[in-house]
């Protein structure tokens, strides 16, 4: 998979311009077990806006995070009830979303989905409905994913090389995965390159997660 360099779009640099400087609520999830440089990780349910997009994976991550900031930024119909903050609101108005972290893409057939989490508490019942009918709004269930964590530059060599890093310590480990690696990053393209936060998931089996748990 190639993934987007540091060069991104100037909308992408003004749309995390503009977050505060603290922590960015995640999903939320429990370490059940680490093998050397890995993480074995029990997320709990959480909701994503998605899209697929076709292309190469930078050009596909670059459209993808450009439509789905125009949805966190408030191009949605907020018709519907949702607690972000106290106290809770009603309006019809369009609703801008607190931005959480991490942004996920994953290699799919005949693209590349990309995924913005949206903040706890809210739920598909909840959720501003889309404009943008690229958009679908989906629940991620419960999952368990092997974890490796990283710094340094959004640069093919440092993924290919912390994948395969990722792949070895599961198969030494006994444990299985299956589908498509998900490539998270943390922290917006201005972040200096050794305070970054990027990630690689795995999917794991449940029995494999309960054995090194």
């Amino acid at each position: 998979m190639r993934f987007m360099k540091l060069t991104l779009p100037l909308a992408i640099t003004l749309f995390v311009a503009s977050m505060p400087i603290r922590a960015i609520e995640e999903p939320a999830y429990e370490v059940t077990a680490r093998i050397g440089d890995v993480e074995l990780r029990r997320y709990a349910p959480y909701v994503v806006a998605e899209v697929l997009v076709t292309g190469s994976a930078k050009e596909a991550g670059n459209t993808a995070f450009r439509i789905l900031a125009g949805y966190i930024f408030g191009k949605n119909k907020g018709e519907k009830k949702f607690a972000m903050t106290a106290p809770v609101t009603q309006t019809a108005a369009p609703v801008k979303l607190a931005m959480t972290a991490p942004v996920t893409q994953t290699a799919a057939p005949g693209g590349y989905v990309v995924q913005f989490v949206l903040p706890r508490g809210v739920t598909l019942a909840t959720a501003p409905e889309p404009i943008d009918q690229r958009i679908v709004l989906r629940q991620v269930p419960s999952m368990r994913v092997a974890v490796i964590r990283y710094s340094g530059f959004w640069s093919d060599a440092n993924y290919d090389r912390h994948l395969a890093q990722l792949r070895e310590t599961l198969r030494k480990a006994g444990i299985e995965w299956s589908g498509e690696p998900v490539y998270s990053r943390y922290n917006p393209p201005f972040t200096p390159w050794f305070l970054r936060r990027n990630e690689i998931w795995l999917h794991i089996s449940s029995e494999a997660g309960n054995r090194s748990g």
